[in-house]
């Protein structure tokens, strides 16, 4: 057994949340700070060019490529569920669309208990953490770490779509971040001349000169270490070898909503009947670890186009491809800034409702599969029809005492009827957008679900189909007050009952915003940054 120093903070995972705590508890040169990351350095060449993603997608090198659990409402299909196993977590592997949710997420949190994250309690932060290209305003900063930038690329088909939008009855919305959500706009990415900015890049490169920071990859965790009900340090391997690390304040789990409900699992805090089973020894009963996994559900639908709409399908094939990459090294213009989804749109499926409960997410060009990205000769472009308040819950469980087993994940999409009418209804007004006048001269066919899909049946079937995770998960380790039986962390982000140990990442929010969860989660680290220097 090889022992580490002793450290003020030992922070567990290198993600979106983990690089901020790093960089805002070290900023104290009195505090020794620990950073541990069970992936590697982020030097793969396709984490900084943006539209290089796809590359990373299924890459085991930088991402865990977990399986769901075959899913009962979905005709027993597995769900292929990415997440970042490197430096800068999902935030190295995801698609830079920056977007924070509505207004009424936070306010829904104060309500339900969690006092301290309303919107305008959480807003100072979210401007704090970032450096946005727009300039600073009442709901934007400057300064921060985060740069935040308009595209740099915008071929016709973004026009035509941003056109068929508004004729299908969406507000043209500059700015989804701003005093509303609705309404149909390009998007604001993390991306900085051109490069990606993730939370390693913005956060943790600037820290890691620090002499009281250390960072270690390649750190499979193990568990806690307790003294009596106070958290005491953490014991990992890595290359083979077991080693053990003192806290004297706090340990930190930041391994995402699958990876922090098994963190806690395998150190003995959960269900202690659900632990025994698994054989691992209970030290804190805790039912709510793991329950209440919430995801956005989407489900995908593709159109082939016609002319030249300039989607990613045309411009990254042959003598094209070769002109954009030299765009890209000479000037870091053309189709290689781009992010995933350069237009978004969020619409109410239902006029009674008061803010969007669906989002569209345009991907300009087509492709096989979500295990295989490569994309199809010919122009396209899919839609993806997202919900924003999906009422399934699923959960995320340790399979067994082995922290090399991938954890147990049930998304449950499609787990109620009204999940069910809603993704019928959103997929509908895609088509009515797809079918304008505006894009009248690119549109060519529907390709899936197709033309011949007409009845709700037939909807709801290919969304059984077709439906998946949008790789949002949030919830599984959820805040909450006194006397809620399964909140696992209060306000502070403390684990209810132990003393020493928080968690901090996106498993701890109430219930997940409506929109993309990147930003969400560098506020919420942003925000426990402060309580814990401040405790």
């Amino acid at each position: 057994m090889n022992t580490r120093p002793e450290y003020d903070f030992i922070i567990v995972g290198a993600g979106s949340a983990g690089c901020v705590l790093a960089n805002r508890l070290s900023a104290d040169p009195k505090n020794k700070v620990l950073l541990l990351e069970a992936g590697p350095e982020d030097r793969n060449l396709w984490i900084h060019i943006p539209l290089g993603y796809g590359k990373n997608l299924t890459n085991r090198a930088v991402n865990w490529c977990f399986d769901s659990v075959a899913e009962a409402h979905a005709n027993g299909r597995i769900d292929y569920l990415a997440r970042g196993k490197v430096l800068g977590g999902s935030s190295s592997i995801n698609g830079m669309v920056y977007m924070r949710g509505q207004r009424q997420d936070y306010d829904l949190w104060a309500q339900m208990g969690c006092r301290g994250w309303s919107y305008e309690e959480v807003l100072p932060y979210f401007r704090k953490a970032e450096n946005n290209a727009r300039g600073p305003n009442e709901f934007h900063g400057v300064g921060g770490p985060l740069q935040v930038s308009d595209l740099r690329d915008k071929p016709p088909i973004l026009n035509a779509f941003l056109k068929a939008g508004q004729e299908a009855g969406m507000p043209l919305n500059a700015d989804f971040n701003g005093a509303q959500q609705e309404g149909i706009g390009l998007t604001q990415t993390t991306t900085a001349n051109g490069r990606r900015n993730s939370a390693a890049q913005a956060y943790l490169k600037p820290a890691r000169g620090r002499p009281n920071l250390r960072v270690e990859t390649g750190a499979r965790g193990q568990r806690a270490l307790f003294e009596g009900r106070r958290v005491v340090g953490y014991a990992y391997i890595q290359n083979g070898q077991a080693i053990q690390a003192r806290a004297a304040r706090e340990v930190i789990f930041s391994g995402g909503a699958y990876g922090s409900p098994q963190l806690l699992e395998l150190s003995g805090v959960g269900d202690a009947g659900r632990l025994k089973a698994i054989g691992i020894e209970p030290t804190h009963h805790l039912p709510g670890v793991g329950e209440g996994l919430q995801d956005h559900q989407v489900f995908r639908m593709k159109w082939r186009l016609k002319g030249k709409p300039g989607t990613y399908n045309e411009r990254t094939r042959g003598l094209t491809a070769l002109g954009e990459g030299l765009k890209y090294i000479f000037a870091r213009r053309g189709v290689l800034t781009s992010p995933t989804n350069p237009i978004n749109a969020f619409f109410r499926t239902r006029p009674e409702l008061e803010t969007p409960d669906v989002q569209i997410q345009l991907f300009p060009g087509t492709y096989n599969s979500m295990r295989d990205r490569a994309l199809h000769k010919e122009p396209g472009v899919t839609l993806g029809p997202t919900l924003l308040r999906a009422e399934s819950r699923g959960s995320v469980h340790a399979r067994s005492a082995d922290p090399f087993a991938d954890p147990l994940i049930h998304t449950n999409v499609l787990g109620t009827d009204n999940d069910l009418r809603t993704a019928i209804l959103a997929m509908r007004y895609c088509r009515r957008v797809m079918e304008t006048e505006a894009m009248r001269a690119y549109y060519d066919f529907e390709m899936a679900p197709g033309k011949d899909v007409q009845s709700d049946d037939e909807f709801a079937a290919y969304a059984r189909e077709a439906g998946s995770s949008n790789w949002h998960p949030a919830s599984s380790c959820r805040m909450g007050p006194d006397g809620d039986a399964k909140a696992v962390v209060d306000a502070a982000l403390r684990v209810r009952g132990l003393e020493g140990l928080r968690v901090v990442d996106a498993s701890v929010m109430p219930a997940v915003v409506c929109g993309n969860t990147n930003a969400p989660t560098i506020m919420i680290a942003e925000k426990a940054a402060d309580l814990m220097l401040a405790a």
